[in-house]
This record gives C-alpha cells, sequence and structure tokens, in this order.
C-alpha cells in the first residue's frame, strides 16, 4: 500500500501536483528574498502583512500530509474517489469500465490521464510511481498541462 501513498484513486500522481513540488519551493525563494529585503523588520507595518507572511509560510510547506486515499485533499465531494472505495478499487485504470465517464471528464483537463492509465496497467503500480517520480524531478507538473474547466459527471 506504501506504493499507493501518492496515487489518487483517478490515477493522478500526487507529486507532480504543484502544490507538492514547485509552490513550496517558489514560496521558499520569495520568503527568502523578502528577507533579504527586510520585510521580516518592518514589514509588520504593512497592512495585513502578518496573514501574508503565515500564508507564505504555509506555501513553503510542502503538505506532505495530504492524500486523496485519506480524503483530505482534492474536492471534499470526489465522486471518483467513492466510486473506487465502493468498488475497492486501488485505482481506477484496473477497473473493468476504465474509462468511465467520470475518468473521461477528468481526461479533459488532465491530459496524460488515460495514457498514464494505460501505463500503469501495463508496468504495473509501482515501476509507475517510479516513472512518475523521474518526471517529477525535471521539474514539471500537471498545472503545466492542465486545461480548464472541465466537469466530472457524476455518472
Amino acid at each position: 500500500m506504501d506504493h499507493l501513498k501518492l496515487v489518487t484513486y483517478c490515477g493522478l500522481y500526487c507529486g507532480l501536483c504543484s502544490q507538492k513540488n514547485r509552490i513550496p519551493k517558489q514560496a521558499v525563494k520569495l520568503k527568502d528574498s523578502l528577507e533579504k529585503e527586510g520585510y521580516t523588520y518592518w514589514g509588520n507595518e504593512l497592512p495585513d502583512f502578518k496573514e501574508f507572511w503565515r500564508f507564505l509560510e504555509d506555501l513553503s510547506d510542502p503538505k506532505d500530509n495530504c492524500s486523496c486515499r485519506q480524503g483530505n485533499c482534492g474536492p471534499p465531494y470526489c465522486s471518483i474517489r467513492k466510486c473506487a472505495q465502493e468498488k475497492g478499487i486501488e485505482v481506477c485504470a484496473f477497473c473493468d469500465e476504465y474509462p468511465c465517464n467520470r475518468i473521461n471528464g477528468l481526461a479533459k483537463g488532465y491530459h496524460t490521464l488515460l495514457a498514464d492509465g494505460k501505463r500503469m496497467v501495463e508496468i504495473g503500480i509501482e515501476n509507475w510511481v517510479e516513472e512518475q517520480e523521474a518526471r517529477k524531478d525535471t521539474g514539471f507538473v500537471y498545472a503545466d498541462i492542465r486545461c480548464y474547466p472541465y466537469d466530472i459527471p457524476e455518472k
């Protein structure tokens, strides 16, 4: 199950989420730059600076505790998560009905989703996770290719 820690039910890889990968690095750079400019000394004189600084510190944390599988990441109402849990499926790509309308709806915004699901089935989840880690190491995140809006049908 540990190999599933960063794999969502729908088949996305959490390591490719900008919230885990890119945004924390950028937030740390901004925070460091602001500190060099002296904001930690005089920034408190600015309106809402304390709230901004707390927000920046929060963004700097890569959110290792969020998990689709625990239901504390992604939309709380996710019909894909609910369906996979009801069917007892680790990842939708291994479902007999893959790709269903829900997955096809999500794939409109995540253009690698269907190919990634096919690849996962071909090589197995553990090998697929290794490939996603290599992809992450290039600096790629889903936001680079994600398109909005997309709809995920309820059924």
